[in-house]
């Protein structure tokens, strides 16, 4: 599936490792304060967990540690933000979440050829909006590879 930044314009900003990140609003279920995580046995490093978010249990990521960051404490500003393609549901964890924007379509350029490997595939865009650069994130991509949403599943199933 691919992803085209130029059909939408309405974005969830936020932080993550000093750097301002975008997902599209349509991408988006909900944002909830980051509580219990449960560890799931086996998982890849950046899956912290999961979570029982709005009645479904959710894999909880570390986009921290998914992107290569050192981990940080989680803080009252952490958020999960929960997200929606196709038929997986996986939970975000960010640093700080408070911000929707309309980004316009004039402002988004592609992410330079220069960038490669994995960073490259999950960035779908990067805007200038003010002083800032926000790198608009190809959520297909963050949560395709490595995020092995059904091996907590049956974790769960065997307990």
């Amino acid at each position: 599936m691919t992803q085209t930044v130029r059909d939408a314009d309405a974005y969830i900003l936020f932080e993550l490792a000093n750097t301002t990140y975008a997902i599209r609003s349509g991408d988006v279920q909900h944002m909830e304060m980051v509580e219990h995580i449960t560890p799931v046995p086996n998982a890849p490093a950046h899956v912290e967990g999961v979570v029982f978010s709005r009645g479904q249990v959710v894999p909880a990521v570390n986009l921290r540690l998914r992107f290569g960051f050192p981990r940080a404490p989680y803080t009252l500003r952490s958020r999960l933000i929960v997200v929606q393609v196709e038929e997986r549901r996986v939970g975000l964890i960010v640093d700080a979440a408070r911000e929707f924007r309309n980004i316009s379509a004039d402002t988004i350029r592609a992410p330079n050829e220069s960038i490669t490997g994995l960073s490259g595939q999950y960035l779908a865009g990067i805007a200038n909006i003010g002083d800032r650069v926000v790198l608009l994130l190809n959520i297909p991509e963050v949560i395709k590879s490595g995020v092995e949403v059904s091996s907590a599943e049956p974790a769960l199933a065997e307990n």
